[in-house]
């Protein structure tokens, strides 16, 4: 397959169909199974649901925890989200998601005020690797060139790679929106890559093993400010069929926050 074989993106990774009603489109699919989502994308329409449960220019999300109840299945998708912890500093909110009337997706978030350069004086420093010139887009092994997640995804390496193994430096920025008709905000646009850091720090070969991450955590120091992404990302494999992917992220203008997921391991 070249370049001019592949299919062409869809307007987003969602198409709206009412009050928190969307259609999945062909940006969310999974590498692994065409008929379901990349964990990322559902993840970053719960975000939204956090958001906007309270709209508040000042609170912005602290921690994002997102659990994976199974496999999600394309299709409708709906989402709801309630502040279970309401307060003027902290507040801490529930959200939902059903895929085809199944609950697939549930998630926790602490909502934290900010306060512009309350703490500037003090900030820590951190340095990143600047952003690559764009690259050939390769993907896992075995896996098209058409794949919709991916290609919605630009992805830049400064170290890794999806056809490596071992620990990665990747810049990344999605192509388009999440809702169609709605600006994608700078946590969202976070969410939407942050499941990839098992998959970009992959520590065993796809074709001999699998390690499921049933949970992403996501923790911010800031909320993002520039288009391109960085993730630093590493997987730790334990013993015991167990692991942990995590990384720091990062924009181009300094630390935003960190990832970490579980990782179930299993050789195939």
């Amino acid at each position: 397959m070249t370049d001019n074989d592949v299919t062409p993106l869809p307007e987003a990774f969602y198409l709206p169909r009412g009050d928190d009603e969307f259609d999945s489109t062909r940006a969310t699919t999974s590498p692994w199974d065409e008929r379901m989502q990349h964990g990322g994308p559902p993840a970053a329409l719960l975000a939204r649901a956090v958001e906007r449960v309270r709209e508040h220019k000042s609170m912005s999300i602290g921690r994002l925890t997102i659990d994976m109840l199974g496999p999600i299945p394309q299709g409708r998708i709906r989402t709801e989200a309630t502040i279970v912890r309401p307060g003027k500093r902290i507040e801490l909110v529930e959200a939902k998601l059903w895929a085809e009337d199944r609950l697939a997706v549930t998630a926790t978030a602490w909502r934290m005020r900010s306060t512009p350069e309350s703490s500037s004086e003090v900030a820590t420093t951190f340095d990143t690797s600047a952003v690559p010139e764009p690259q050939e887009q390769k993907y896992f092994p075995g896996i098209s060139k058409d794949w919709g997640y991916g290609r919605a995804i630009e992805w830049r390496f400064v170290s890794g790679g999806l056809q490596e193994l071992g620990a990665a430096d990747v810049w990344v920025r999605p192509r388009i929106p999440l809702v169609a008709g709605e600006d994608t905000s700078p946590i969202q646009r976070f969410v939407i890559v942050a499941d990839s850091a098992n998959g970009v720090s992959a520590a065993l070969p796809f074709g001999e093993w699998t390690f499921i991450p049933p949970s992403l955590s996501l923790t911010f120091a800031r909320e993002p400010k520039s288009e391109w992404l960085n993730m630093n990302a590493r997987t730790h494999v334990g013993p015991d069929g167990r692991g942990v992917a995590n990384g720091d992220l990062a924009d181009e203008i300094g630390y935003v926050g960190a990832v970490t997921q579980p990782l179930l391991i299993a050789r195939l």
